[in-house]
């Protein structure tokens, strides 16, 4: 016995002009309501009115439980709420974007279905929801986060999962699409799961952390918590000196990363934190020395003493913008000269315009033509983190004015015309703007 579910669109619409496609003048207000095929009680306009204002009436209590900085705040509210809706409650996973198969530039096969929850995007997302106080949508997430954790064979884990957390994202094209302006193909599914990406380690870990610190969290980490955690540092530790795929999910060759090494540490580090918390000192000691030795490789292989700076591949020359976070997950000091100087080398490899490519060397699918506009953010933090704030404040000024009429933003921009492109609404994108929103505004006290 087969079972099918029947909509029924309700309407003060013509019901000719729907049923035929035909274009009309909107010249008054229109009420569509699609649901369960049931009549409605009222008055379809007055049934359309009560929704949105109860929609309106929702979305204003759940600002005014934010923690937002003083300036930039329509911006930084603009972003909030494009998180929550980012984010699916029934397990709390926050997809990167809300659309597949949209190119990063104009006839790029850069084309991906970005549907999915990356647990890269943890670290920073948990980040910006902690600083605005959304504690509710940051539980729900670090618990998505932690059940997969929990759940894997070994420590092992994928890059991105399905937001009910399953594991298998075949990808595949739907040759019936023309994708986006006749660009294709159209992807479902993404063949990043498959990929070795061992930077996912220190981002799960590093959201877990925040489980054990914020006491405003209803679920508290302890001891056991910590113990199905301290797998997936020795995963860490087994893969920190181990070509990967990289952040930038290659699909074409494999190399020793840095970042990924450095968020190996990070994992070792912040275990060691949080054993010492609870007060378990031999483990403390025991992490602490993993995460020194991992520092001492890192600080060896991927310093170029030729270029003066650390670089994007243990023992290589080039650069890609996430060497700028090397302050920020704790790694570098900022006032350590090699972060200025990491900053500087970014700068004169990556810079084009206003914007931060991510890298600008060849891959598979030759020289990337836009900016990935999540790694323009970084840049700015690190400006405001090394001292160089008015420079800081100019640019996120600048990114500010390239969003859309929505406030919102894309993954790429092309840096000459300003055009978005990429999958739409870019999460990375908006927790960016969070981040260096919060980062760069004066405090409260400081306004009056």
């Amino acid at each position: 016995m087969s079972s099918s579910l029947v909509l029924r669109l309700t309407t003060d619409a013509s019901i000719t002009a729907i049923l035929q496609e035909t274009p009309f003048f909107l010249e008054e207000a229109v009420t569509f309501i699609l649901g369960p095929d049931e009549s409605l009680q009222d008055a379809v306009a007055d049934t359309g009115r009560q929704f949105l204002e109860e929609t309106i009436q929702y979305w204003r209590n759940w600002v005014r439980q934010l923690a937002i900085p003083y300036e930039w705040q329509d911006a930084v509210i603009r972003a909030a709420i494009t998180l929550k809706l980012n984010a699916y409650d029934d397990t709390g996973a926050i997809i990167a974007a809300m659309t597949t198969s949209i190119p990063e530039a104009a006839g790029s096969p850069r084309n991906w279905d970005y549907r999915y929850c990356w647990l890269r995007d943890g670290y920073f997302v948990v980040n910006a929801l902690n600083r605005l106080g959304a504690t509710s949508t940051m539980e729900r997430y670090l618990a998505y986060i932690l059940n997969i954790a929990a759940g894997v064979a070994g420590g092992v884990l994928q890059p991105v999962y399905g937001i009910d957390g399953r594991a298998t994202l075949e990808e595949r094209e739907v040759a019936s699409l023309s994708g986006y302006r006749g660009t294709g193909p159209v992807r479902v599914g993404n063949q990043a799961y498959e990929q070795i990406q061992h930077d996912v380690y220190g981002s799960a870990i590093l959201a877990a952390t925040h489980v054990f610190f914020d006491r405003r969290l209803a679920r508290r980490g302890d001891e056991a918590l910590f113990r199905r955690l301290e797998p997936l540092g020795e995963r860490a530790v087994a893969v920190h000196d181990q070509p990967d795929a990289g952040l930038w999910e290659l699909r074409g060759s494999a190399r020793v990363h840095t970042f990924s090494a450095v968020m190996c540490w990070a994992a070792c580090d912040r275990l060691a934190r949080i054993a010492a918390h609870l007060g378990l000192d031999a483990r403390a000691d025991y992490w602490r020395a993993h995460a020194e030795h991992i520092r001492q490789v890192i600080d060896t292989r991927a310093w170029n003493g030729k270029r003066g700076s650390f670089v994007s591949t243990f023992a290589g020359e080039g650069m890609d913008a996430s060497l700028l976070l090397l302050a920020e997950v704790g790694f570098l000091d900022a006032a350590d000269p090699r972060f200025a100087a990491t900053v500087a080398a970014v700068e004169q490899d990556l810079r084009r315009g206003d914007f931060i490519f991510r890298y600008i060397e060849k891959d598979d699918f030759g020289e990337p033509e836009n900016a990935f506009i999540i790694c323009t953010f970084w840049y700015v933090n690190a400006l405001s983190a090394i001292g160089r704030r008015d420079e800081a404040h100019e640019l996120f000024e600048k990114l500010l004015a390239r969003r859309n009429r929505h406030g919102l933003l894309a993954e790429h921009i092309d840096p000459k015309s300003g055009e978005q492109w990429g999958n739409f609404v870019q999460t990375y994108s908006m927790v960016g703007l969070i981040n260096s929103a919060i980062r760069l505004s004066k405090r409260w006290d400081q306004a009056f």
